[in-house]
């Protein structure tokens, strides 16, 4: 799996999808965070061997966590790295959104369900494997893959797609 980031995207689909993404005008998906509180974790080693692919946004125990886009909810469960976990999609199903450490979901969320952008969908926590002192959203963007395995698709980086949202007129 390679990473893809706005500086160096890997030929025609890719960047056509970071461009597809940004042009869904994303929502910072943690009520009440402002984007110059994100910090670019993207590239950040995890448990030695990988690397982070997705953003952390800190924020208490209980905030609300914010479809950032419209689409369908694909998968609502539990997992021990995760937690707490969503997947969800555009309308298109071109892009995976993975909402992770929720510390539970907002009723009733199930999956095929629509979403529309700024619905709630859960609430910060730290379940799977997140430091207990630290709640907060694991938010990963990444390319649905064409085998439909939605899980393992090519990730995107959202911290600069969230900040230049922030700076549009």
């Amino acid at each position: 799996m390679v990473p893809l980031t706005t500086a160096a995207v890997l030929g025609g689909s890719a960047e056509a999808d970071v461009a597809y993404v940004r042009s869904r005008r994303l929502m910072l998906p943690v009520a009440g965070i402002r984007t110059d509180q994100l910090s670019d974790s993207f590239d950040a080693a995890r448990d030695g061997s990988r690397r982070h692919h997705a953003i952390d946004i800190l924020a208490p125990r209980g905030t609300p966590v914010l479809a950032a886009d419209d689409g369908r909810v694909l998968r609502v469960s539990w997992n021990s790295a995760g937690g707490n976990t969503v997947y969800a999609t555009d309308g298109d199903s071109r892009i995976v959104y993975y909402y992770a450490h929720l510390d539970h979901y907002h009723e009733p969320l199930e999956v095929g369900m629509h979403l529309a952008k700024g619905d709630t969908i859960g609430f910060v926590g730290t379940t799977g494997n997140a430091p207990k002192d630290i709640p907060h959203l694991h938010f990963q963007i990444m390319r649905m893959p064409h085998d439909g395995k939605y899980w393992d698709g090519d990730p995107i980086d959202p911290f600069p797609i969230l900040r230049e949202e922030a700076e549009r007129p």
